[in-house]
């Protein structure tokens, strides 16, 4: 009982704390846009291009070989010469060279590793790509952080907006949600980017699609095996329940 009231006491404590940022980054609710994920081979090709030009710089995917990117349409010869920096051999996993000290120094927070994101952040919001693709979507330029950047999503991210060169530079409006939090109406890029918005939605949309592909590369072999095995069971029933009716209509 004891232990259970202090839990109780942490949850609530945290809840008072961290209450106002949520407020102010949500207006009292996360709304989270539908991520189009796509399994095609073509679009997470572009998302893999994507993840080794603007994500590998800082965070790692430890859990992924370079290698493991055949599995979506790359040969050997393009993952070496599109997707590999000079060091890096084509069985090594997708890892960073900056070291940790460092990347805490220079972001407060070290980057975190991307291989299992999409369904790390499902377990807190439902679908870890929705998240993620709002997410990409929703930084601002804010002059009081460190970064230059803040993000509707997530109040004071440490995580600089790496895909601005894309989107353009987008700014935000605070305005009361009448319940005592603000609401953040972005505004369309003032500063544009080398695309336009729905270019820019497409490219976060593969982006995501590799992410979510990364976290289980086998996920389409899993569910493609998955169909026979329910086929199997359900035949296994039909016949089990036959024999079973026979067997007992010879004992009545």
């Amino acid at each position: 009982m004891k232990t259970y009231t202090i839990t109780l006491f942490k949850r609530l404590a945290a809840i008072v704390l961290f209450a106002p940022t949520l407020a102010i980054a949500s207006g009292g609710a996360l709304h989270l846009d539908k991520a189009p994920v796509s399994a095609d081979q073509q679009k997470l090709q572009r998302g893999a291009e994507l993840f080794v030009k603007y994500c590998l710089n800082c965070h790692s995917a430890s859990a992924v070989r370079y290698r493991t990117l055949q599995k979506i349409g790359f040969d050997e010869q393009t993952i070496t010469d599109k997707l590999l920096y000079t060091s890096d051999k084509i069985g090594d996993l997708m890892t960073v060279s900056m070291a940790r000290a460092d990347a805490e120094a220079w972001f407060g927070i070290a980057p975190p590793d991307l291989s299992v994101i999409a369904r790390a952040k499902a377990s807190d919001f439902g679908s870890g790509a929705d998240y993620l693709y709002t997410y990409l979507r929703s930084f601002y330029k804010d002059e009081n952080r460190p970064t230059g950047w803040n993000n509707k999503v997530l109040a004071n991210a440490a995580m600089p907006h790496a895909l601005w060169d894309m989107q353009g530079i987008q700014t935000a409006v605070l305005e009361d949600d009448g319940h005592g939090g603000k609401t953040i109406n972005l505004i369309a890029p003032t500063v544009p980017g080398s695309m336009s918005a729905t270019e820019y939605d497409e490219a976060v949309a593969d982006l995501v699609s590799f992410l979510v592909w990364m976290g289980e590369p086998g996920a389409e072999k899993r569910q493609f095996i998955g169909i026979f095995v329910i086929i199997f069971l359900l035949g296994y029933y039909v016949l089990t329940h036959k024999l079973g009716k026979s067997y007992w209509k010879n004992i009545h």
